[in-house]
């Protein structure tokens, strides 16, 4: 049974973390290990941390000296990581029991190196599922929508230590993808949403003015497009996501 690493940043989640842990450790597929990176200056929540995941065996938690980023934060959780399989959730989300057993089913039966799910957004007591239309996207799918959910992603070790997070505070995942996806790798899409995202007030992903600095940035300086062509791609990604 392979050993999956989950890592998971985490900055001022405090009403949301523990539902997130249980998630994991409520997991049908038992042999994970979860890496918590906690990427806050300020430690009140440390103590917090420590108290709900010390009846926890197979979790660790490494600080940061200062507050780096989600993006950065992932990269040092992988690059601790112990398996050879790592799949990523947030502070504030949340995955459904068999989510990393269908994963692996469906990773293992079709031979695949990268493997993500539908997921439903939840925005208070609204609730919407998010479906990706195409069942493997490439680059040039990817230029024009990015559909892929971080918390539902599951990915080779050795693909993602060859693509780490850039230093965006927003579509560092994005980048991510893009470059996995311009390599030659397909990201392919179990058919089942077996996560809940949860759209918080106040976070940096609903932050629309930062959204869009770093969507522009991916395409001007991550994929060394033009001005107009990174503006043009900015206008329709951002008229994608609007729609969902």
């Amino acid at each position: 049974m392979q050993l999956v690493s989950v890592i998971m940043p985490y900055y001022r989640k405090k009403e949301y973390v523990e539902n997130a842990i249980i998630s994991v450790e409520n997991q049908s597929y038992k042999n994970l290990e979860l890496i918590i990176v906690y990427d806050d200056d300020d430690i009140n929540d440390f103590e917090f941390l420590k108290n709900i995941t010390q009846k926890y065996s197979n979790i660790k938690i490494l600080k940061n000296d200062h507050n780096i980023g989600a993006g950065l934060s992932r990269n040092k959780g992988i690059k601790n990581a112990n398996g050879n399989l790592i799949a990523f959730i947030d502070a504030d989300d949340f995955w459904y029991s068999e989510k990393i057993e269908k994963q692996i089913a469906y990773l293992d039966e079709k031979n695949l190196d990268f493997v993500f799910c539908d997921y439903l957004k939840k925005s208070g007591p609204k609730k919407k599922e998010i479906i990706c239309s195409k069942e493997i996207l490439k680059y040039e799918n990817l230029l024009y929508s990015c559909d892929i959910g971080l918390s539902t992603v599951l990915i080779k070790k050795n693909i993602i230590l060859n693509n780490l997070f850039p230093p965006l505070k927003t579509k560092e995942d994005f980048v991510v993808w893009l470059s996995i996806a311009k390599k030659g790798t397909n990201l392919v899409k179990l058919n089942q949403t077996l996560v809940e995202w949860n759209s918080v007030k106040g976070s940096l992903s609903s932050n629309i003015f930062q959204k869009v600095i770093d969507g522009y940035r991916v395409y001007r300086k991550f994929q060394n497009f033009s001005v107009l062509v990174s503006i043009y791609y900015l206008i329709i990604l951002s008229f994608n996501s609007l729609k969902k």
